[in-house]
């Protein structure tokens, strides 16, 4: 087994990325404070061909240089909007069309690995603060949660590995279907 080099990936060009077909599910993250949490959650928008990301609240806003390290340059390709609150984001997403979903443990939230995902609907998969998560006032704006089983001593991950696994089951049911 031989390692691929960066030449034989094939991977877009940003121009290329911009033109490309998008997977229609935008990610909100609601004061997400860690500058790295943010700019890994745009690389894996860009891996996973999101149509974006709205940052609100005290998430900080590209171009940052500790976004950037973590980003790799997915600042670049990845669409991103600002707002000073998530209440006004999900409401403009819901005037668009969008079912919002909290990634959050509620008392009915949805399994990940049951949350039945439909083809022809657009999600906005909202991330919370590191410690807090998402904010109440924000949860009742949404249309539902979806939780990601976890069975060990702790009950919460790093937001950014969270949105890699909630981006990863979106992007694999849309690879399938």
């Amino acid at each position: 087994m031989k390692k691929l080099l960066n030449e034989e990936l094939k991977r877009k060009t940003i121009e290329e990325f911009k033109k490309a077909g998008k997977y229609p599910v935008r990610v909100v993250l609601d004061d997400v404070r860690s500058l790295n949490n943010i700019g890994s959650v745009f690389r894996t928008c860009d891996a996973f061909l999101t149509e974006g990301i709205y940052l609100c609240g005290i998430s900080a806003t590209p171009p940052h240089r500790e976004i950037s390290k973590t980003a790799l340059g997915a600042t670049e390709s990845v669409h991103w909007q600002y707002f000073a609150n998530t209440e006004n984001a999900i409401l403009s997403l819901r005037d668009q069309g969008y079912l919002i979903y909290a990634v959050e443990q509620t008392v009915n939230s949805q399994v990940l690995h049951d949350f039945p995902i439909l083809r022809n609907q657009k999600y906005a998969l909202v991330f919370g603060h590191e410690i807090h998560g998402v904010r109440q006032e924000v949860v009742d704006l949404c249309d539902g949660a979806i939780e990601i089983p976890q069975h060990g001593t702790k009950h919460s991950l790093n937001i950014a590995v969270s949105a890699g696994i909630v981006l990863w089951e979106f992007f694999r049911f849309y690879q399938l279907h």
